[in-house]
């Protein structure tokens, strides 16, 4: 759906994005990741067209970004944007407008969206009356009302405690089971292990990381596995694995144990065996909070 090719971008001396190129396909969620002041928002107004890039180009469906696609793209900012005196449900027809719905269509998405939400009782509310986590959801439903192909979503989980967030998450998904797009930009490393198929990770204006999650998470796989037995291993040398931790528990002492070079997870079963009764066994894959980290750090 969106073809990011080698895109810069400079404020004053201050190079926000430098070649940074990506491709986005139709129906995932795509997780853009960094640290503060990596260049994430920057891209993010690109794709939005609130500034433009130096170098490079965006194509939008194989057609180079333009003014039209605009409609085609639902956007909910970090910084929220909504009108602090005015009423919630005449504000949510002026944005839908603004996307090119009709005043009637507009009035029936907003009733079905605010039912789904519970907040009929709204209507005539203004924003400055509402909490922090109300006013999000105000903004998400400005945001998909108008049934964007894509939505870019940065940090949507902020100011909502966990129920809300759960609610908000599901309609994530099930925007994206009906076909939607997703650029998912935030901080919550746990909600891209659960929302995101395919992540981007910028750096100092640099793209560092880009691929499935899947294969990113295998790639930094090393071979280590928590084992479970009935008898510790602090005296124990073993000729298959170096012993990094150990854990116990009422049942067992959990083990953290690292392959040396050449051997595979049957040769340590096998020199375990005859040692202890083994109880569980599970391979220590990194999280991406962990991927993120080293990959910053390095």
């Amino acid at each position: 759906m969106l073809s990011i090719k080698n895109i810069v971008k400079e404020y004053a001396k201050h190079r926000a994005l430098d070649d940074v190129s990506m491709e986005i396909e139709q129906g995932t969620i795509f997780g853009l990741l960094g640290p503060n002041g990596a260049g994430k928002t920057s891209l993010i107004r690109i794709i939005n067209q609130i500034t433009a890039p130096d170098s490079g180009e965006i194509f939008f469906n194989g057609e180079k970004l333009a003014p039209k696609h605009i409609s085609k793209i639902g956007y909910l900012p970090e910084e929220r944007g909504l009108y602090k005196k005015m009423e919630i449900g005449e504000q949510m027809l002026y944005l839908a407008q603004l996307k090119g719905l009709s005043r009637a269509e507009a009035t029936k998405r907003i009733k079905f969206w605010f039912e789904k939400m519970e907040i009929q009782s709204w209507w005539k509310k203004k924003v400055e009356d509402l909490s922090k986590g109300m006013q999000q959801k105000v903004q998400f439903i400005a945001t998909v009302l108008h049934q964007p192909d894509l939505i870019i979503l940065d940090e949507p989980f902020s100011g909502f405690d966990p129920v809300n967030a759960a609610v908000i998450k599901d309609e994530i998904l099930e925007l994206n089971k009906n076909g939607a797009t997703i650029i998912f930009s935030t901080h919550r490393m746990e909600s891209v292990e659960e929302l995101c198929q395919h992540i981007a990770l910028i750096h100092k204006s640099h793209k560092i990381l880009d691929g499935s999650l899947k294969s990113i998470k295998n790639a930094y796989r090393n071979n280590t596995f928590k084992v479970g037995l009935a008898h510790d291993l602090s005296d124990v040398t073993l000729q298959t694995a170096y012993l990094l931790a150990s854990q116990e528990n009422d049942e067992q002492t959990v083990h953290t144990l690292k392959l040396k070079e050449g051997f595979a997870v049957n040769n340590l079963l096998q020199e375990l065996i005859p040692i202890s009764s083994i109880s569980s066994l599970e391979e220590v894959i990194p999280s991406v909070n962990e991927i993120f980290i080293k990959t910053v750090k390095d």
